[in-house]
Formats: C-alpha cells, structure tokens, sequence
C-alpha cells in the first residue's frame, strides 16, 4: 500500500504535467488564432493615381522580348532566356531535370513523373495565345496593398493573368478581377472552394515532395486520395478540382532553380542535421520569374511586405496582420524585396500597386 506522501507526491507532479499541457496548448491555439487587422480605407487620391499608372503602362505599346533582354542584362548572363515553362515528355531526357531533389528538380521520381505526364495530354500555353504576337503578363499576389485600389478591370485587360495558391476571387473581382490564364500553387495551397477555379485556364502544380505526386495523380484520375496519404500534408488540400486533364501543368523545376541559386543567390540543397537552409522562393517570385518566360512585358500587383506597418493586412481577402510574416521561417523575405525592387527598378517588370517601388507615388510629390 502506497504512503499518503507518496501519493501527494504522484498527484503533484499529475498536476504538474496536466498544467504544463494545457499551457502548451494555450500558446499553441494563440499562435493559431493570430492578431486580426482590419482594413483599412484607401485615399481616393492613391486609387485614382494607382489607376491611372496602371492604364499608362497597357497603353504603352507591347515590346516583344523586352522582359528577357532586360533580365539577361540585370543578371549577368544567369539567367537562361530559353527554359521551358512547364515540364513536357521531353524533360524525362534532360540530365539537369533529375540533378536535384523536388522543388529543384525531380531526383529519384523518373517513374512518378512519367505516369503524371501520360495523364497530361497539352504541356504548353493554349493556342489563342501561344498565336498572339507580344503578350504582357501580370502576376497578381495576394497582398492587402491591393485592397481598395478597384483595379480589378484594368488587370482583367492584360493577356495573361497568373494567381496564386487560394488566393479568392469571388467577392473581390472588384480589387483582383477575375481573369486567371494560370492558377500556380502546390496541394496545400489549392482552393478549396469551386468559386476559383470558374475563371482558371490552366492549372500550374509546384511539386514539393513525393506524396505532392501522388495527390496530382489523384486528382488528374479524378480518384480519391488515401488517407494514409493524406496524413503527409500540413493542412487539408482539395479533393477534387473541377478542371479537365488537358488544362494542368507541372512547373520546369528548372525555373524554380534557375530562381533560387541562379537569381536569388540562394545556396544549393545540402543535407542537414536539423532545419533547413531558406533557399526555397516564395510562389509569387516563383510565379514572376515564370511570367518572364512566357511573357514580353511583365507586371505585377499585390507584392511587398511593409514590416514597419505592423497593423496594416498581409492580404486582401482576410484580416491577418503583416507581423505574422515574421513568424514564418521558409523564405527569405528581405532577399527577396530587394530582388523584386531591382527587378522593377532596372526596368524588367513594372510595380501596378507600389508595394515594392511606387512609381505613381512620386506624382503625389511633384
């Protein structure tokens, strides 16, 4: 028979645990449950500017290759001016594909890679628009800085419209428009809701690991993904996606590579013990870099991160606030403004909202 100190002793240390769980667990949910910002109202002074640079710079008449001249001279020759922009059946016999593990290529997933392209029967732009002589993008990110600015129908104006990961549509076509030539995420960024994808020419998966093959797989067959499988992603990705076979792509890991090591300076994958270096690009400059390959004139709206503005939203479609990209530790998000703002700077790419050099805020100052 137990003492009664004893069993005192068992009862605190019970308490003890039981307290320091439900702690874990409140900093946990506090974590989850992040600081809401609201929106805020747009100067009608910084929407009619913001509108009229957007209007000047379709005006201005489309250059053919301008962005590739501009991005070879910026980078030195690194950067590659004939990269495919999505994988084709001609990839399974380029060495450089399989030199890296995913997102920088596709080491050791020969097999997967072949029984994802036999389901894949298009592997390039449709024709309307592979046709059209000077094509302009513009790559829309998710940034509050576009809330408010009702640029929605000059952005719906360009060729090509590139959107990222569940970025939403509907109930803000006004801000975002709702032409989407290509929706570019991985599994756990897909929409889940059927509203995103009524406007979406094509489909652009990023492939991050081995089970990110198994859900396009399931999805291109329309089958249902195990859930021993499911079990490897970090959030809920979609089930279905209500899009035919022939409108999916697989983005070039090339073009991912060509954006960490070649353009961003990011060093190459090594094994590690614990962690991981930040060599992994964000989509949005994954999707900028992608625009330059299939665009002559590149724009882009909805990008920067203004960390001195700690209440002012991260997007446009919810009330997170900035100061959660400091919780995040994949990317390297000072290396990457500073990419985008030579980017814009040295003429390659042109900033519609100013969050990463404001043009038409200097039309304010004069």
């Amino acid at each position: 028979m137990k003492r009664p100190g004893c069993v005192k002793g068992g009862l605190r240390h019970a308490a003890a645990v039981l307290l320091l769980l439900i702690s874990v667990t409140f900093l946990f949910k506090l974590r989850l449950s992040p600081e809401t910002c609201a929106k805020k109202q747009v100067d009608l002074e910084r929407i009619k500017r913001a509108q009229m640079h957007a209007i000047r710079v379709l005006k201005e008449e489309c250059r053919p290759y301008s962005v590739k001249k501009v991005m070879n001279r910026l980078f030195n020759k690194k950067y590659s001016t004939n990269l495919p922009p999505f994988v084709t059946r001609t990839a399974v016999v380029n060495e450089s594909v399989f030199k890296h593990r995913p997102p920088f290529g596709f080491h050791n997933y020969l097999s997967k890679l072949q029984k994802l392209l036999e389901l894949m029967p298009e592997y390039s732009l449709p024709e309307e628009l592979k046709s059209k002589h000077c094509k302009r993008c513009v790559v829309i990110g998710n940034g509050g800085i576009l809330h408010g600015l009702q640029l929605g129908h000059i952005l719906d104006q360009y060729d090509i419209a590139i959107r990222l990961n569940n970025a939403p549509i509907h109930g803000f076509s006004r801000d975002v428009g709702n032409k989407t030539t290509v929706r570019m995420t991985y599994p756990e960024g897909a929409p889940l809701s059927n509203h995103d994808y009524h406007h979406v020419d094509l489909f652009v998966a990023v492939l991050f690991k081995s089970v990110d093959f198994s859900w396009l797989q399931a999805v291109l067959k329309n089958e249902s993904l195990p859930i021993w499988i499911r079990v490897f992603f970090w959030k809920q990705v979609a089930g279905k996606i209500p899009l035919k076979s022939k409108q999916f792509r697989i983005l070039n890991p090339l073009i991912i590579k060509e954006t960490a090591f070649d353009l961003l300076g990011y060093p190459e994958p090594r094994q590690k013990w614990w962690g991981r270096d930040k060599n992994v690009p964000t989509i949005g400059v994954m999707a900028l870099v992608l625009a330059t390959h299939l665009c002559d004139e590149v724009s882009l709206a909805g990008f920067g991160y203004d960390l001195s503005q700690p209440d002012a939203s991260l997007h446009y479609y919810d009330d997170q606030c900035m100061t959660e990209m400091q919780h995040q530790k994949m990317h390297d998000v000072t290396r990457e403004t500073k990419f985008l703002q030579k980017l814009v700077k040295g003429g390659a790419v042109k900033d519609l909202t100013g969050g990463i050099h404001c043009e038409f805020c200097k039309d304010a100052n004069s």
